[in-house]
């Protein structure tokens, strides 16, 4: 069961901006394919594939998601137990910037997207910490960093059932 789930997709504004940009170079390659005498079949090929490249990395780049179970955070390929978990907070522009930049630690994981200007921070506890914190961008940081506190805080109760079961001898 998923408490949040995020996908970083790439914005529509920069899928038009990057297709006209090979759109553009695919066509200056083009031309100059064809006035160097290769042939209009080698020509249009590399264009497809550069147009197709382009693509695929966006869409690679827009597949990461997020997500918050009720017993870890995982952002992309990483896995943090919520019980490793200390503090949680929204931030904003200017305080993700900071963290992103002069304020970064080099240990820290960072899941950074240069469209997503505000992140959540999460800091690590336990042993061993090889990461102190975990930046994360988000769309919509203040429901990350709630569902993170909201998991957390049920784990930390435990289950239900068990509950009952520890007043029953």
């Amino acid at each position: 069961m998923r408490v949040y789930r995020e996908r970083l997709g790439v914005p529509a504004t920069w899928w038009l901006a990057i297709m006209a940009g090979a759109a553009l170079l695919g066509s200056m390659l083009l031309s100059t394919m064809l006035l160097a005498g290769l042939s209009l079949t080698l020509a249009i090929t590399v264009y497809l594939i550069m147009g197709a490249a382009c693509a695929a990395a966006l869409l690679a780049w827009g597949a990461v998601t997020i997500e918050v179970s009720p017993t870890e955070l995982r952002a992309g390929s990483a896995r943090l137990p919520l019980a490793r978990t200390g503090e949680v907070t929204a931030l904003t522009r200017e305080q993700t910037t900071a963290l992103r930049g002069p304020r970064a630690d080099p240990a820290a994981f960072l899941l950074s997207r240069p469209y997503l200007p505000e992140s959540v921070y999460v800091e690590v506890t336990g042993r061993p910490v090889n990461q102190p914190y975990w930046l994360i961008a988000s769309r919509r940081p203040a429901d990350l960093a709630a569902s993170i506190a909201r998991a957390k805080s049920a784990l930390a109760d435990g289950p239900p059932n068990a509950q009952k079961e520890s007043h029953v001898t």
